[in-house]
């Protein structure tokens, strides 16, 4: 029996660091992407945590990832500020603007920070619990007008991305972390599908002529395949209003998206904060989202399917016991790492015993 090997979580962070510090990224921005990625493996979104390392490492070889520096603020009023992100490290920009965010609903009840020209922002549910530790609502929604892979509803070539969205919430217990795309599946999964020649549990893919499929190798066939959006071809209308509403909140507001000269991979981005406080009050707030809390796991549940969870039950249950117990990384993430580290000197993180 093979035992998958893990790895403590600070030394997985500290190797991240490292490999960002030698490619020029000054240390606090290096920490920030680091420990943004390793919480995206700690949550379980394997696809958005440390296999983005070696992208990111390799973007800022070529010059494509902004070193240094910082945003540009383009306008604000009161409780909302557009900022340039002058394709800086997503994970660094989204903390940034999380903190600006915050201090405009400590002041106003609610702040929101659009950012045009981001680098990539990793697994959108690992910035939640950061707000709602401090019992405040957090919405987050991003898209790369860069390039696009999945299809309107009723079409069959591309106009979005997956158009992902993230809101966390407090209860009086563990927080609700939602994450979820408007398309069926992601470009990560479908991605890693391909390269490991395997297919999609379901048909979530069109091939170019709009027949359903779950074959991943469609969308790197020429004309290519599409991601279906969410509700797949019986009412993927759902999917498509919610990749309408990304691109109005992102692009829109920013007045940079798919109107412009493409730039390379990066995002678009909306970070939205609100204090509970604000309204009826943050113990009023997680008293009543509790109680719909409760509500959901004391669901009946169907035949078969287990016990009902509430978004990110899974997943910070999988990051408690990963931080106790280390993270089990996919096979391939280490090795991709192993020439960046190799290049700069760096021993490989060791597996815990």
């Amino acid at each position: 029996m093979t035992t998958t090997p893990r790895y403590a979580s600070d030394a997985l962070t500290g190797f991240a660091q490292s490999l960002l510090e030698r490619t020029g990224l000054p240390a606090s921005m290096a920490a920030d992407v680091a420990a943004i990625l390793v919480e995206g493996d700690l949550l379980g979104h394997d696809t958005h945590g440390l296999a983005l390392l070696a992208p990111y490492l390799g973007e800022l070889d070529k010059g494509s990832m902004t070193r240094d520096g910082s945003y540009t603020r383009l306008n604000g009023r009161g409780a909302t500020e557009t900022w340039d992100g002058r394709r800086l490290p997503g994970p660094w920009l989204v903390l940034r603007a999380m903190e600006a965010a915050t201090a405009m609903a400590r002041a106003h009840g609610t702040g929101t920070v659009v950012i045009r020209r981001s680098h990539h922002i990793a697994c959108l549910a690992a910035y939640l619990k950061r707000a709602t530790d401090q019992g405040l609502v957090m919405e987050l929604i991003c898209s790369d007008p860069n390039t696009s892979s999945v299809a309107p509803f009723g079409g069959t070539r591309a106009v979005f991305t997956p158009n992902p969205l993230a809101i966390g919430f407090p209860t009086e217990a563990d927080p609700v972390l939602v994450d979820i795309s408007a398309s069926l599946t992601t470009n990560g999964m479908t991605g890693r599908l391909y390269r490991q020649g395997n297919r999609l549990e379901h048909a979530w893919l069109l091939d170019a002529n709009g027949a359903e499929t779950n074959d991943p190798a469609v969308l790197f066939a020429s004309p290519p395949g599409t991601l279906q959006p969410l509700g797949g071809t019986a009412a993927g209308h759902k999917g498509y209003g919610l990749a309408l509403l990304a691109e109005a909140l992102t692009g829109g507001l920013a007045g940079h998206g798919r109107a412009d000269a493409k730039e390379g991979w990066g995002a678009t981005v909306f970070v939205q904060i609100i204090d509970p406080g604000a309204f009826a009050g943050g113990d009023a707030f997680a008293r009543q989202m509790q109680a719909v809390a409760d509500a959901c796991r004391s669901n009946p549940p169907r035949a078969g399917s287990g016990a009902v969870r509430l978004p990110g039950d899974k997943g910070v249950a999988r990051r408690t016991a990963q931080l106790r117990d280390g993270v089990a990384l996919q096979a391939d993430i280490l090795p991709a790492l192993q020439p960046w580290a190799q290049l700069y000197e760096l021993a490989m993180p060791a597996a815990l015993s």
